[in-house]
C-alpha cells in the first residue's frame, strides 16, 4: 500500500491468514487503493515458487522471524530472481546469503539485486 502511495503502478500482497487479508483490504479501501492492489491469500513461499524470473521490479518480504523463512526466500531468489530488487526483513542475528545487509537494532533488511555477483 505504501508503494502505491509513492507512485507504484501496482502492488501484490501475499498473506496467509484470513484476518490479515481482511485487514489489508479494509486499509486499502480506506486509503483509496483500487484495482492496482491485488491481495493473494496463501503461503508466500508457494507464491514465489510459481513466479518467473523478473516477474516483479521490486519485492519486499517480511516473514515471521525464527522460522528460517527469510533465508528460504533469499535462497529461492538466488535460483530464480523473481524481482530485480528484493528486500527481506529479518532478525539481525539471522544468517542470510550474501547481500547488502543493513542493521537496525534487532532487525535487519538484506537487499538483493540482479546483476550483482551472487545473482543469476
Amino acid at each position: 500500500i505504501e508503494a502505491l502511495s509513492r507512485g507504484a503502478a501496482s502492488a501484490d500482497l501475499v498473506e496467509v491468514s484470513a484476518s490479515g487479508v481482511r485487514a489489508i483490504r479494509e486499509n486499502a479501501e480506506l486509503l483509496g487503493a483500487g484495482d492496482e492492489l491485488r491481495v493473494h491469500r496463501g503461503d508466500a513461499m508457494k507464491f514465489i515458487e510459481q513466479l518467473d524470473p523478473h516477474a516483479f521490479d521490486v519485492a519486499f518480504a517480511d516473514p515471521p522471524y525464527g522460522h528460517g523463512l527469510a533465508k528460504a526466500v533469499a535462497e529461492h531468489w538466488l535460483v530464480v530472481p523473481f524481482a530485480t530488487v528484493l528486500g527481506i526483513e529479518h532478525a539481525s542475528k539471522e544468517q542470510m546469503p550474501e547481500g547488502d545487509t543493513r542493521r537496525y537494532g534487532d532487525t535487519a533488511i538484506t537487499f538483493y539485486r540482479t546483476g550483482s555477483p551472487r545473482s543469476s
